[in-house]
């Protein structure tokens, strides 16, 4: 396995870290202040367009697509390390188009949509016009196992009717979503993984309902939000089911082995900005005539830290080399290895800074709280660890089980 930066992922590494220091670092303050002081509780930030238009003149646009015809044509180990970066800061993703839900709604399209699908929903996306949001878990069940999907989406002539609740629809809160993609039972006698299948549903369509915005850890995450929303007898066209009814659970799959490695990627980044601002608060801050550095066991913490992240990152590498070469059912372990380590590395990172600054690591001063939240959340968001701990066991027993059947 070879893990070296490709010459034109170096190219982008140089662009995308320049841009970050250049122009969305410092930027964050303006961002937070637009925010909290716009004309609406859930505006978009004026300064978020001028960076977007910045970021897409510089042509570090969409770098999460591997084609080049919708995106920069960057491998899943060329890609890991922009993620990366752009894991260092809440407002960078969006600012390159590469933000979730949106990364995995325009993936779904690109490898599933039909033209029709493309013209009217990929396009906008592509081009950052409009953003998505989707609609999968739902509050009465446990949605790590599809199975248990109570909402629906019948076929009805020449339309498809939609009814249910969801919730944790990421992005539903922004004013520039237009429309999301339900996941929704069609039907109950089918095979198991021949019984969903995936809708476009436009946002203002009759019977769709955000019924509140749900706060974490107290925030609301603004403007993108995460909502709980019910679908009460919506009719869509037929033609806005994606792929044709009955294919949900092969695309959510498609959808979500991607989507989990940007979010671990992403998840190194926030590791080392909670590591920096540790390093940093370890030799400027002095208690008891010492650096914090030198106190107790804050060496060993310093360390392990290092080691943790570094780890996290070879084995993120490891599972975008696999899903490069062997495609993502050949990856699912290493997808859910990492999916388990990634985030709890960055939880322990960043709890560690917290504790590093004192009463300055808990109060809105720092993103350690945020990095916090964001760390926490991503145990449970694309399954939660037991699931993917579930599946990487599986999979380390099955040739176990194979040869003791074989020697029976």
């Amino acid at each position: 396995m070879d893990f070296a930066h490709s010459p034109k992922a170096r190219r982008f590494i140089e662009r995308v870290a320049a841009f970050m220091a250049d122009h969305v670092v410092p930027a964050e303050a303006e961002h937070r202040r637009q925010l909290k002081t716009g004309a609406l509780p859930w505006n978009q930030p004026p300064v978020m367009e001028e960076l977007k238009a910045k970021a897409k003149a510089a042509g570090l646009w969409n770098l999460f697509l591997p084609d080049e015809e919708h995106g920069a044509g960057l491998s899943n180990v060329d890609y890991a390390p922009l993620a990366e970066l752009t894991g260092r800061s809440f407002i960078a993703p969006e600012v390159f188009n590469c933000n979730a839900p949106d990364t995995g709604n325009m993936e779904v399209l690109v490898q599933y949509g039909s033209p029709e699908q493309k013209e009217r929903w990929l396009a906008p996306l592509l081009e950052g016009r409009i953003r998505s949001a989707f609609c999968m878990t739902e509050p009465e069940v446990a949605s790590s196992d599809a199975t248990n999907m109570r909402a629906t989406a019948i076929v009805e002539g020449d339309e498809i009717v939609l009814n249910g609740r969801k919730w944790w629809s990421t992005g539903i809160g922004h004013p520039h979503c237009r429309f999301v993609i339900f996941m929704g039972l069609t039907d109950a006698q089918a095979h198991k993984h021949r019984r969903h299948s995936m809708v476009i549903v436009p946002l203002d369509a009759p019977g769709l309902v955000i019924e509140r915005m749900l706060p974490v850890f107290g925030a609301l995450h603004e403007p993108h939000g995460h909502g709980e929303v019910s679908f009460t007898n919506v009719r869509v066209p037929l033609a806005n089911v994606i792929a044709g009814p009955g294919r949900g659970f092969e695309i959510a799959q498609g959808r979500l082995g991607p989507g989990r490695i940007h979010h671990c990627m992403r998840a190194i980044g926030v590791a080392e900005r909670a590591f920096e601002l540790m390093c940093q608060r370890a030799l400027s801050r002095t208690a008891f005539g010492k650096p914090l550095a030198h106190l107790g066991g804050n060496g060993d913490i310093i360390a392990n830290a290092r080691m943790a992240i570094d780890q996290a990152r070879l084995l993120t590498l490891k599972a975008a080399w696999m899903m490069d070469h062997v495609g993502v059912k050949g990856a699912m372990s290493e997808i859910s290895q990492i999916k388990v380590v990634a985030p709890s590395v960055a939880q322990m990172v960043v709890d560690q800074a917290i504790q590093m600054h004192g009463g300055a690591g808990v109060c809105d001063d720092l993103p350690l709280t945020e990095l916090f939240a964001a760390a926490r959340v991503l145990r449970l968001a694309d399954g939660p660890d037991e699931v993917h701990r579930a599946l990487v066991a599986k999979l380390a027993l099955k040739p176990y089980a194979a040869a003791m059947d074989a020697s029976r």
